[in-house]
């Protein structure tokens, strides 16, 4: 037998724990990073000295300045002595205007439809195909104009068309009644919303306690008193005063009620008819994604389709339709941007017109940048947690 000499000592790695692998890792990309550090530095140097040799100054202090330009449509109070800033709060505002209602209203109609594709009426069915294959290969652009010289196309304000009493369509724009909002309104409002969300807070221990047991706990009594009683009371309490103001027209313009101007009208149709197409395909492929056995089985329990639908084949299908509607709520809030087509001042409208007049091309596209990054992660903040939410867990 031989004895076994003593082991050599082990060889020690380069920079310890490092290996050669995780050193050429590390080596490509402290080598990337470096490269996009220096081209970064390189665009800011070279911009900043062709900006002073042709006099141009930077920074944002031009949003202290006085705007002077007229908005027609606007959601906030404005005036063009105000500044820059509170111009851009106002595009802002003009643009979520758009974005959150024509997610509501494409979220509605798209559901609809593409419900609507699985129908067993054959004529109902291929109606919405018709409206999906149509909309979806018609470019946006186009379908905007065509809303918006369709708008203009409407008779004047004296022969305003009226559907229903109250309600006037013209080329000034679709006329509705409206409630004045004042803060009492606020309060009350403000009232109800906190109620919704106490509410949903409750509701959910109920449903908890339920699992728990399996007794049953009534709802509706929270919903009651929340949502009904204490905004009634609060509106008692400060003595709001719910009117109706009725529009009606004075000389060649209407006086009162809602006024959605033809811009702003034409950019949400457009928006809401062309999202909802994408949006109805993405629902009826998330129903188809549900395995047949579902339906079978609610069918032999004798439940009615509608409640079929809403209680055991829709919540199931929202894990799939949910991660491809995010994307379509971004572009429908990206694709606002095309206000500036027909003239609906939205913040991409006013940055521009800021850029005109200031020069400061940089500090607002920079704006416009900022303001639709953030907007997009909000959504996307807010669909990947109501995702997370109704994923399903595995045991």
């Amino acid at each position: 037998m031989t004895s076994d000499g003593p082991r050599p000592p082990p060889r020690r790695r380069f920079f310890g724990a490092f290996g050669q692998r995780e050193l050429k890792g590390l080596f490509w990309q402290v080598l990337v990073v470096g490269i996009v550090v220096a081209v970064i530095v390189f665009l800011w140097s070279n911009t900043v000295t062709n900006l002073s040799v042709r006099r141009i100054t930077t920074g944002f202090a031009f949003l202290g300045r006085e705007a002077g330009m007229p908005i027609a449509d606007s959601l906030l109070a404005y005036n063009p002595r105000d500044s820059y800033l509170w111009a851009f709060v106002v595009g802002i505002a003009n643009t979520l205007r758009v974005a959150v209602i024509g997610i509501v209203l494409a979220t509605i109609l798209g559901t609809v439809i593409g419900i609507s594709r699985l129908s067993a009426n054959w004529l109902l069915s291929r109606l919405a195909a018709v409206y999906v294959e149509t909309l979806r290969d018609i470019p946006l652009l186009l379908q905007l104009l065509f809303w918006y010289v369709l708008m203009q196309a409407l008779p004047a304000a004296r022969a305003a068309w009226r559907p229903i009493e109250g309600v006037f369509l013209s080329n000034r724009g679709f006329i509705l009644p409206a409630i004045p909002i004042g803060t009492p309104q606020l309060w009350v409002l403000g009232t109800a919303v906190l109620g919704l969300v106490v509410f949903y807070v409750i509701r959910r221990r109920l449903i908890a306690q339920q699992m728990r047991d399996g007794k049953p706990r009534p709802a509706w009594p929270f919903a009651l008193g929340l949502l009904v009683v204490l905004p009634a009371a609060v509106s008692v309490l400060l003595g709001v005063a719910w009117t109706i103001e009725w529009p009606e027209l004075r000389g060649f313009n209407f006086v009162g009620g809602l006024t959605l101007a033809p811009e702003y009208f034409a950019l949400l149709i457009a928006l809401v008819t062309y999202t909802s197409a994408f949006i109805a395909e993405i629902v009826r492929s998330g129903i188809q994604s549900v395995p047949r056995g579902q339906w079978d089985a609610a069918n032999a329990l004798g439940l009615r389709r509608s409640f079929m639908l809403r209680q055991i084949i829709l919540p199931q299908a929202l894990r799939v339709i949910v991660p491809p509607m995010t994307s379509q709520y971004l572009n429908l809030t990206k694709n606002s941007s095309l206000a500036v087509a027909i003239g609906y001042q939205d913040v991409v409208s006013i940055a521009n017109t800021t850029l005109n007049q200031t020069g400061q091309a940089i500090e607002a596209i920079a704006l416009i940048m900022a303001v639709f990054l953030t907007i997009s992660l909000g959504i996307s903040f807010f669909m990947n947690w109501y995702n997370s939410r109704i994923a399903l867990v595995e045991r």
